[in-house]
């Protein structure tokens, strides 16, 4: 079979606003919650809660039973199409592909099921829903010591390390952010390319799937890893708002999102970084110094 065009041994991969092009976790608090939820998800966009905090109180406001819920979300939403091709692909060469997600989580697994893409390790949190009974989470992913996010995204990705080889890390939003941090390769759009760039990660800006393989196929060294697992726990000494996106700019931008329409306010114009398709490792992007 010869030696695979990348070094990349493990992909780790956000689901809302990734793999689904849409954010399912927002589209149901949006039909199943009481308006309060956007004022909690603005206090998380603002960095004055964790995304923990932020699903546990938003998830208090959500009422129906789970089967509707996932009823909605499996008829309303479907995956990027170019993802099951890369998966597909990535098995091929023995790349493990993993979906790490912190949001409601549970229609993850159906709704990869739904598209015809197997072979796939989900982390996410676990939601409890009964009826009559307000839902519950608990996090089987948390980090032992931080309590930010729900599910860590940090240790995912160390654990694929470990596991499999070095990491890419693909995702889009404010709870990529410890994704990307201890990533050897990072595929950004939409506010992860702010984030990347405050940071100081480099990362290739994508659209799709076919995007991110042909990256992987350019082959070459990966960056590697901005952080260590010992930065993050000083970290976490030093605030508990770690999931939340600190200090970067166009914050005002989308704190007003909140005067948009209901189903549109939550999507802030994409970056222009983020705007052009099929870039390899070698036109990787850093920010500046």
């Amino acid at each position: 079979m010869g030696d695979p065009p990348t070094p990349i041994r493990a992909t780790v991969i956000d689901f809302d606003g990734t793999i689904c092009l849409r954010d399912v976790s927002e589209e149901i608090l949006a039909e199943f919650a009481s308006p309060e939820w956007w004022e909690i998800d603005l206090e998380f966009r603002r960095g004055e809660i964790g995304s923990r905090e932020c699903l546990t109180r938003q998830g208090a406001l959500l009422s129906g039973s789970k089967g509707a819920m996932l009823e909605f979300a499996l008829a309303r939403f479907t995956i990027d199409p170019s993802f099951r091709p890369g998966v597909e692909w990535a098995h091929d060469l023995r790349i493990e592909v993993v979906v790490a997600s912190d949001g409601v989580g549970f229609y993850i697994e159906p709704m990869l099921s739904a598209a015809g893409v197997d072979g796939v390790t989900v982390y996410t949190n676990d939601t409890a829903i009964e009826d009559g009974r307000p839902p519950s989470f608990s996090f089987p992913n948390a980090h032992p010591v931080c309590v930010g996010c729900g599910t860590c995204k940090m240790l995912v990705v160390l654990r694929s390390r470990e596991q499999h080889g070095p990491v890419a890390f693909v995702g889009e939003g404010y709870s990529d952010r410890y994704g990307a941090l201890y990533s050897d390769l990072v595929f950004a759009k939409k506010y992860l390319v702010d984030i990347c760039k405050q940071d100081g990660i480099a990362f290739s800006p994508w659209e799709t799937f076919d995007d991110v393989r042909a990256g992987l196929e350019a082959g070459g060294e990966p960056p590697g890893p901005v952080a260590t697992e010992t930065r993050r726990l000083d970290l976490a000494r030093e605030s508990p708002r770690l999931s939340a996106l600190e200090g970067t700019t166009d914050r005002r931008e989308r704190i007003d999102e909140k005067r948009r329409p209901r189903h549109s306010r939550r999507r802030a114009p994409q970056s222009q970084a983020s705007a052009s398709a099929r870039v390899l490792p070698s036109q990787l992007s850093y920010s500046e110094a």
